[in-house]
C-alpha cells in the first residue's frame, strides 16, 4: 500500500488533474510556439522545453503531498513492482486507478490546450518512428526512473521537484524523441495535430519504448541501490514521522 494516507479517490483525482495540467503545459506552450517563432524549430523546442521545466516544477509541489505526483503510469508501475519487496508503494488495485486517472488527463489535458488556443481537436499526423527516436525514449524513461526513486533510496526528497524538471528539460535536448518518458502523456499527445503531438501509429512504439526504459531504469536501481527504500512516496510525500513536524 501507498505510504500517503489520504484516500484513494483524493489520491486518482490528483493525478488526473496534475497530469491534464502537465499535457496542457507541453501541448499549449508547443503551439504558442509555433504562433511565436513559426520559421525556427530550434526556438520552438526551447520555449516549449522552458515552459515544461517550469510546470512540472510546480505541479510536483503543488500535488506530491496528496498523491506522490507520479503523472506517469511508468513511475507508478515501478512503485507496484518495488512494493512487492518494500511493502511501501501502490497496490494492484491503486496501480490501475493511477493509469486510469492519468491516461484520462493526460487526454483532457491535450483538449483543453487546443481550446485554449482556438485549435480543433484533432488526431496528431507526426510521426516519430526511427530506431532513434524509440532509443530516445528507452534513454530518457531509464534515466527518470533511476532519478526519481534514488532520490527515495538517498533520502534527498526535497530535490524532487527541480531534479526530475531539470532532468525532463535536459532530455528535450539531448534525446532524439524529445523526451516523452511518460505513456500516460504519449497517448494525451495524439490528441493536438500540432508540435507536440505524435501520431497514432508511432505511439505504440513509445509506450513499448517508454516501458523497456523502466525496466532498465528499475535494474540500474537495483544494481546501484540494492537495499534501500525506493518508493516514490519517499521522495515527494512526507514520511509518517514527519507529518506533525
Amino acid at each position: 500500500m501507498t505510504s500517503s494516507p489520504t484516500a484513494l479517490w483524493r489520491r486518482a483525482f490528483a493525478e488526473a488533474l496534475g497530469t491534464c495540467l502537465l499535457v496542457a503545459i507541453v501541448v499549449g506552450s508547443g503551439i504558442a510556439a509555433q504562433q511565436l517563432s513559426p520559421h525556427d524549430v530550434g526556438l520552438q523546442l526551447l520555449q516549449n522545453s522552458t515552459a515544461t521545466v517550469l510546470g512540472l516544477t510546480v505541479l510536483i509541489l503543488a500535488f506530491g503531498p496528496i498523491s506522490g505526483a507520479h503523472f506517469n503510469p511508468a513511475v507508478s508501475l515501478v512503485d507496484w513492482v518495488l512494493a512487492r519487496r518494500t511493502g511501501s508503494g501502490l497496490s494492484l488495485g491503486e496501480l490501475g486507478a493511477y493509469i486510469a486517472s492519468q491516461t484520462a488527463g493526460a487526454i483532457c489535458g491535450s483538449v483543453l490546450a487546443n481550446a485554449m488556443f482556438d485549435v480543433g481537436t484533432s488526431i496528431s499526423s507526426k510521426e516519430r518512428t526511427t530506431p532513434g527516436h524509440l532509443l530516445g525514449e528507452i534513454v530518457a524513461t531509464a534515466g527518470l526512473i533511476l532519478l526519481i526513486f534514488s532520490l527515495a533510496a538517498t533520502k534527498r526528497g526535497f530535490l524532487a521537484a527541480p531534479a526530475v524538471g531539470a532532468y525532463i528539460g535536459a532530455a528535450y535536448w539531448f534525446t532524439s524523441s524529445t523526451s516523452f518518458a511518460n505513456p500516460a502523456v504519449t497517448v494525451g499527445r495524439v490528441f493536438s495535430d500540432t508540435f507536440a503531438g505524435i501520431a497514432p501509429a508511432s505511439a505504440p512504439g513509445f509506450v513499448l519504448a517508454q516501458l523497456v526504459g523502466a525496466a532498465i531504469g528499475l535494474g540500474l536501481l537495483a544494481m546501484l541501490f540494492p537495499t534501500e527504500s525506493r518508493a516514490p512516496e519517499d521522495v515527494v510525500v512526507p514520511h509518517p514521522a514527519d507529518k506533525h513536524a
